[in-house]
């Protein structure tokens, strides 16, 4: 079962958005301007047969990133799976102001082969820290880092609220696109589809739809202007972002605005987005490029989070893996693909 979904530009500075919640699929695309689906993984699976590994691991990835701002967590995600004894405060430090050398705990996640470090106190704001992991770090074989990873970052000036993201009259939409809107298989859409200036929409049954269909209609259009909207407000914040990249599955984040310049994954661990008992807690995530979950991976609230206050700003395109749950609005510049089993809702 698919769902295509494609929106048309009017001017270069329009940008062109899908919102959607509440709907479940077997095989699902929301393509805007085209469809575009961009993925890549690999593993590292080192020498086989008899021949031992003397491979290196590698640090691929940190939260916060080299030079970022803002913590959320402080993590390392190596390129293979790593001795969880090599992995301590030992091998996993962090220091500032300066030379300072920072309490906490040491701890490692060997489905997403990430070391996480857990300050014992908040961090000083607005001061500059330097994580490293050590070549005490070894993987399974006992080879270790060709040598110490290094990276820093800076805590913000004080803690920052989020206010929503306006809707407006798009809220009630689970569908809005542009040119066609083009389904196989049984989907489940629960809310409003509207689609605008385009008329194309195929597909209906045997995909089913809980609510009214706009097609070329003002409502339809009214929606499209309050969503492009909707996506530059998200896309403008700038007040006290947190630098995160690569894969964020497996971490727990609080309430905040979360920056990437590339592409987020949610892949070998779910997310948890907690609230701290905020029912209020807003998130924003800021994706320069792509999203992508992977099979059966899930968003989790936590803590009186509610998916109403989470908004995902795409740079490019979204893909939502089989059997995988997003919680939230996504708003793609490109294209929203949602394949068997996955669902979203907010």
């Amino acid at each position: 079962m698919q769902i295509s979904f494609i929106k048309e530009r009017k001017s270069m500075k329009m940008k062109i958005l899908n919102h959607f919640m509440k709907i479940s699929s077997t095989t699902m695309v929301m393509a805007l301007l085209f469809t575009a689906f961009i993925a890549g993984c690999g593993d590292d699976n080192g020498p086989t047969g008899g021949t031992p590994d003397t491979t290196p691991p590698t640090v691929l990835s940190t939260n916060p990133i080299n030079g970022g701002t803002g913590v959320a967590v402080i993590s390392a995600t190596f390129s293979e799976s790593m001795s969880a004894s090599s992995i301590s405060q030992t091998s996993f430090t962090v220091k500032g102001p300066g030379v300072t050398a920072v309490a906490g705990t040491v701890s490692y996640d060997d489905a997403n082969y990430r070391a996480s470090f857990v300050p014992s106190s908040d961090l000083a704001p607005s001061t500059s820290f330097t994580a490293t992991i050590t070549i005490a770090a070894k993987d399974g074989a006992g080879n270790a880092l060709a040598g110490n990873y290094v990276w820093s970052f800076t805590t913000l000036a004080a803690a920052t609220v989020q206010p929503t993201v306006p809707l407006a009259s798009c809220v009630n939409y689970a569908v809005l696109a542009g040119s066609t809107v083009t389904n196989t298989g049984a989907t489940n859409i629960t809310g409003d589809v509207g689609l605008s200036p385009g008329s194309s929409m195929t597909g209906f049954p045997p995909g089913i739809i809980v609510g009214t269909t706009h097609i070329a209609d003002p409502s339809a259009a009214q929606a499209k202007l309050d969503l492009t909207t909707a996506y530059n407000n998200a896309a403008g914040r700038t007040l006290g972002p947190v630098s995160v990249a690569g894969n964020i599955g497996g971490l727990t984040l609080p309430p905040g605005l979360y920056k990437s310049t590339s592409g987020l994954a949610i892949s070998s661990g779910d997310l948890t987005l907690d609230a701290k008992g905020n029912a209020n807690a807003v998130w924003i995530f800021q994706i320069a490029s792509t999203l992508t979950t992977t099979s059966g991976r899930k968003v989790i609230l936590s803590g009186g989070a509610k998916a109403a206050n989470i908004f995902w700003q795409v740079g490019t395109s979204a893909t939502l893996g089989t059997t995988s749950v997003l919680k939230g609005t996504i708003m793609a510049d490109q294209s929203i693909t949602m394949n068997t089993g996955a669902s979203c809702s907010t």
